[in-house]
């Protein structure tokens, strides 16, 4: 669009007036669009090998005892298949979809924190490879996906691949609670004014929903690979029976990450729908209202139906009605979308261009993985098809024809803003029937086989009725689908170089990214339109029939200071769940199951001392933190390095009650009090140490002069350190002073 346009909102640019060039400009970028490139074009390699690990699944499968593999180079393809494709695939392409178009949507130049946003991306490609590097240092990981305990742990499972799984996992995790992080701060401070939370695009709020999700479910998988790693490298026993530690406490921690984990990367794709479909249907979404309300009752919810994936462990009849009860409700607020995408479509002027097609293509298939998903919450049909393909079918279409359908949608739609040039609807229709044909050949045919009894995590079956036919078709159906995503590289590869040009908006949208050039500037736009509803290009060309009323701005200096605590409250959201995780465990192996080697008699007196010394160092931060806001700079510096040395006594006393302990003969392996203590107060004293360097690094700048007044540094830095003394309350609470009542 034209800056002639009326009463447009001029938008401050960046300090530089040309985009960077070459190579090396986007290693080093911290521009969120190439950021969001790279994010797809690395998810992009990883699907071709993660697609390549699946057709040598399929063609091992593909007739009656085949020995094209050999059972233990299944299992590596196997958990690699599964790991690239829901770590390195599925959420790289979501965070990036995210990343490029969230702060297009909400009018900003750039995501909240643009430094960590980079970090957070190289993340990624260092998780990958870390995890790939396993195949040549003596074996990939071969326990699936979910790494269920206790096939994970060394006596059945000796090779380093596992501990490459937890590394690389752990890598993942940091980026992309990071990335949540940035997402959140992003969305709730840094929107145009006028875009308030109940005008947001759909997309929009469902990666805010999605970053809540993963801050607050990560921690959880995070909690239980280190407790992992602790027993594989230090010979602990966290997860294994024989021992004392507990297989069905892995299965809780992991799914409990799980459950929401599928909903991470579903919310996304229902964003990528939600706006898809009004745009080709020439409507407004029916319903606005509830779809962001049944997003966030998908959130809530998600996180209370893990334990359906544990139907068959034998959880009693109080747990699996509970849990088959909230996995019936969660279907409601998923349901109430497609009602509102149908009803949207309904009586609109559809275009069936490739991304309404691919749209179209996802409604259906997904409702079929969501019918399927409701039988396994009876929980007598889930003990008959839980280890079945049945649930493999199930799988595969909420996450490929749910999920990636979607992707594919928004591909097609976004493609032109990314690079100013259309896709070419011949090659795309092309992509989407062989794309729609492959995969139900490949999927719809595995409900059969699971229903026929065929167990999932085989490498191969014997010659039963109907099962050869079945797995012959599943492995063509395959070979297609890799045919359509040779077809879809083509058509982007030969629409950059000779694509029609597309226009600043070629569809016709109503949202903000389609404001600016296709591609945008470095700085995104140079006007905003007023901003007075919810399709802001439409209520400008038609201001006759405005959707709604303009909204007051948000003064600059106001969102600075709230962007920062925004995103270090999100960041200790994620680490309170962690030590909830770390607790929880530390009491399920010192009061549930208790081994017999929690005898040990913890000095709580000695530990109190030291403990007031933490709190007084929370006292002492809030009393600098004062001092600065007046001005008093040499009394902020003293009350500043009292609390660095109050927090120092503390970690000295640690450090002392560790060594007695050593003394003793109680080490991290010698017992799980031990390991469950040393687990959770190792953990805590690290955040500790962490803190203190930042308090370092504070006091050091202070003296220079950096600080004049209150800053947004020294507020996060407090922030985290009264949260750190909030753990250790909690902490002592727990394993000092509950075995004295």
């Amino acid at each position: 669009m034209k800056a002639t346009l009326p009463t447009p909102l001029l938008v401050d640019t960046l300090a530089h007036e040309s985009a960077e060039r070459g190579w090396f400009s986007w290693v080093a970028t911290v521009d969120h669009k190439r950021i969001g490139i790279m994010y797809m074009l690395t998810a992009l390699f990883f699907f071709a090998v993660g697609g390549v690990e699946a057709l040598l699944i399929r063609i091992q499968l593909a007739v009656p005892n085949n020995t094209f593999l050999s059972p233990d180079m299944f299992n590596q393809i196997f958990t690699m298949h599964g790991t690239t494709m829901i770590f390195l695939v599925v959420m790289p392409t979501l965070i990036g979809f995210a990343n490029y178009f969230v702060p297009l949507m909400i009018g900003a130049r750039d995501m909240a924190f643009p430094r960590l946003n980079a970090m957070s991306f190289w993340m990624l490609p260092f998780g990958g490879l870390l995890l790939h590097f396993s195949m040549v240092a003596g074996g990939a990981p071969a326990a699936g996906w979910f790494s269920a305990a206790p096939l994970t742990e060394t006596p059945f499972n000796s090779t380093q691949g596992l501990d490459y799984w937890v590394l690389a996992l752990l890598v993942l995790g940091v980026g992309s609670v990071a990335t949540s992080v940035n997402l959140i701060a992003t969305i709730l401070t840094l929107r145009a004014p006028g875009l308030s939370i109940r005008r947001l695009p759909l997309f929009v709020w469902m990666n805010l929903i999605t970053a809540f999700l993963i801050i607050l479910s990560f921690p959880a998988l995070n909690a239980a690979i280190i407790m992992l790693l602790i027993d594989r490298q230090l010979n602990a026993a966290f997860f294994l029976p024989a021992n004392g530690g507990s297989a069905v406490l892995w299965q809780h921690f992991f799914w409990a990450f799980g459950h929401p984990e599928v909903y991470i990367m579903a919310l996304p794709a229902f964003g990528m729908i939600s706006e898809v479909i009004p745009v080709f249907s020439r409507k407004p979404i029916f319903g606005y209202e509830f779809v962001a309300a049944s997003t966030v009752a998908i959130g809530l919810l998600s996180f209370g139906v893990w334990a359906h994936h544990m139907f068959a462990v034998g959880l009693g009849h109080v747990s699996d009605l509970f849990f088959a009860g909230s996995s019936m409700l969660i279907a409601i607020p998923t349901g109430v979308k497609i009602f509102n995408w149908t009803a949207t479509m309904w009586g609109g002027s559809i275009r069936f261009t490739t991304a309404m097609m691919f749209a179209t293509a996802f409604l259906i298939q997904f409702v079929i993985g969501g019918l399927s998903g409701i039988t396994f919450a009876a929980a007598p049909i889930d003990w008959q098809v839980t280890d079945s393909y049945y649930l493999v079918a199930h799988f595969h279409y909420v996450l490929f024809g749910g999920s990636m359908f979607g992707v594919f949608a928004a591909l097609y739609y976004w493609f032109p803003k990314m690079s100013g040039r259309m896709l070419s609807e011949k090659w795309g229709r092309a992509h989407f029937w062989l794309m729609v044909i492959g995969f139900n050949m490949t999927f719809f045919v595995q409900h059969f086989l699971g229903l026929l009894g065929m167990p999932r995590r085989v490498y191969t079956y014997p010659n039963l009725p109907y099962w050869t036919l079945w797995n012959m078709v599943s492995t063509i159906g395959a070979f297609i689908m890799g045919i359509s995503v040779l077809v879809l590289l083509w058509n982007m590869f030969s629409s950059l170089r000779n694509g029609k040009l597309a226009g600043n908006n070629p569809w016709n949208a109503w949202t903000l990214e389609w404001a600016t050039t296709s591609p945008p500037p470095v700085d995104n736009f140079k006007w905003l339109p007023p901003i007075r509803g919810r399709r802001p290009l439409w209520d400008l060309g038609h201001p006759e029939n405005r959707d709604e009323k303009n909204a007051a701005p948000v003064q600059p200096q106001e969102r600075l200071i709230e962007k920062n605590a925004v995103g270090v409250l999100s960041f200790l959201a994620s680490e309170s769940v962690f030590f909830v995780m770390l607790i929880l465990a530390y009491l399920y192996y010192t009061v549930l199951a208790p081994s017999g080697g929690n005898t040990v008699v913890l000095d709580a007196r000695k530990t109190g001392i030291y403990t007031l010394c933490l709190l007084a160092s929370s006292v002492t931060f809030w009393r600098a933190e004062k001092l600065l806001h007046r001005g008093q700079h040499g009394s902020f510096h003293r009350w500043l390095a009292a609390t660095v040395v109050l927090g120092a006594i503390f970690m000295i006393g640690q450090g002392r009650e560790y060594a007695h302990l050593f003394h003793t003969g109680v080490v991290v392996n010698s017992s799980l009090f031990a390991t469950a203590f040393f687990t959770l107060t190792g953990f805590h004293g690290l955040h500790v140490c962490v803190g203190l360097i930042a308090l370092l690094i504070l006091l050091r700048l202070a003296v220079l002069g950096e600080f004049r007044t209150s800053s947004a540094a020294v507020k996060s830095i407090g922030l985290y350190w009264h949260f750190v003394d909030i753990v250790w309350i909690a902490v002592f609470s727990v394993v000092y002073l509950r075995p004295l009542l």
